[in-house]
């Protein structure tokens, strides 16, 4: 039996894609193993969000050859989409696939062995040309015990320092029939879980007729054997009266929102291109408040944008200790060549960046820890991801990390279980099964 590698580089919808691309080679007899391990083929799936995503891409793909010097190495993704000639450049790659055309990378993989095709054989088209969005389905899963479901492709908001409209391309939507089809498939496999995933989710429908991403959440509630759904990054102008009337009887959907700011500053986010006001962000915080208790609401920061003046990022500051975040990924801006801010003047200070992201960091695990204690001697409903020793992991609805001390070797991965908050150690919160 043929066997193929894989090695993953960014965000979920790249999880969900080389998920789709394993449940081709598995129905064409591949044998998947470790990336570390010989294989025939090797498939990088790339990411290009920043200059150190292309360099790390580039360490993967050489890092393949040198495990299996005879294999055919295939480059796929957001870097391959926007840096064609530089990936193909690469003496060790063979085939280079952007972010379309992937269903077809065994016809690829063939002609390329059968010399019909010179190396490198570059698949790439110009993306912004495509308006149909590329279906891959998922029917097996074997490395996570939650499902992510690729609903969408692709953005229309141009964001200043964001490269991923010009390497995903324009809105397309999966047809609901389609993702229908294939949640059910996995909840006939044991999967609860399911996390809706794509470039820009919050825009899904908008190139259908009359369906928005609330019809979609009310179709998924209607399944038998979902137990959760969960939303990846929205912004807050999906929350609207209606989205929020619409989601009070929505039992399976989790209330844990990654609500996408980037700063706390008007100004900054106006420099952006970011189509909100951080009025409209608390509003929208407030919403689901009042629909959920003690949400989850985790987001995104980006500090040091061009132009940042210690007033900006002091109203950054200012702004997330009001909303009081569960929890903040902080990122120092890096720039992105072929965005508008990587061409801005005031460029800050690197040494500035790290101060301010070691200031932001430090406050958002205390708002972190200042969430967690509240649920202490709570009950919460775990669902087993990992077993390591006489520990399992896994998360809550509201994607708290919870980890069970427990001798108690039945535990089943992928099955939900009733815990008790009973501290938090280092950050993290344990908790014990309720019998």
């Amino acid at each position: 039996m043929n066997k193929v590698a894989f090695v993953t580089l960014g965000c979920k919808t790249n999880q969900y894609e080389t998920d789709a691309l394993m449940d081709i080679f598995y129905k064409n007899r591949y044998e998947v193993v470790a990336f570390d391990d010989y294989a025939n083929i090797y498939v990088i799936n790339t990411c290009t969000v920043t200059s150190i995503s292309d360099k790390k891409s580039r360490q993967m793909i050489r890092r393949a050859k040198k495990n299996n010097p005879d294999s055919i190495v295939v480059v796929v993704g957001c870097y391959a989409q926007i840096s064609p000639d530089e990936v193909s450049a690469i003496e060790d790659v063979d085939i280079v696939i952007g972010t379309d055309a992937r269903s077809g990378i065994i016809q690829y993989i063939e002609e390329f062995k059968s010399g019909v095709t010179a190396k490198p054989y570059v698949i790439v088209e110009d993306i912004t040309k495509i308006k149909v969005f590329e279906e891959m389905k998922i029917s097996n899963i074997t490395t996570h015990t939650r499902a992510f479901i690729k609903i969408q492709e692709g953005c229309n908001q141009f964001c200043t320092y964001c490269i991923i409209p010009y390497a995903r391309g324009r809105v397309r939507s999966r047809e609901l029939g389609h993702i229908i089809d294939e949640i059910t498939s996995l909840t006939q496999k044991g999967y609860k879980e399911f996390v809706l995933t794509g470039i820009h989710i919050g825009s899904y429908g908008l190139d259908l007729e009359h369906i928005k991403l609330i019809d979609l959440l009310e179709a998924i509630q209607a399944i038998e054997g979902v137990v959760r759904i969960r939303l990846g990054s929205i912004e807050p102008r999906l929350i609207t009266d209606e989205f929020i009337s619409r989601i009070k009887p929505l039992s399976k959907l989790c209330d844990h929102f990654h609500l996408s700011l980037q700063s706390g500053s008007d100004t900054v986010l106006k420099r952006m291109n970011r189509k909100y006001t951080t009025l409209e962000y608390y509003n929208a915080v407030e919403k689901l408040r009042e629909v959920y208790d003690r949400p989850s609401i985790t987001t995104d920061i980006i500090v040091g944008f061009p132009g940042e003046t210690d007033e900006e990022f002091i109203q950054t500051m200012n702004f997330v200790n009001r909303v009081r975040f569960s929890e903040i990924h902080v990122f120092q801006f890096s720039k992105r060549e072929g965005t508008p801010a990587a061409t801005m003047t005031d460029q800050v200070d690197n040494a500035l960046k790290k101060a301010r992201s070691e200031m932001l960091i430090t406050q958002a695990h205390k708002l972190s820890d200042e969430y967690k204690l509240t649920f202490i001697e709570n009950q919460l409903e775990i669902l087993i991801e990992e077993h390591k020793d006489s520990q399992y992991f896994g998360h809550s609805k509201n994607y708290l990390g919870i980890v069970i001390d427990t001798n108690n070797e039945t535990l089943i991965q992928g099955t939900l279980y009733s815990v008790k908050i009973d501290k938090i150690v280092d950050s993290k919160l344990h908790a014990s099964i309720i019998i």
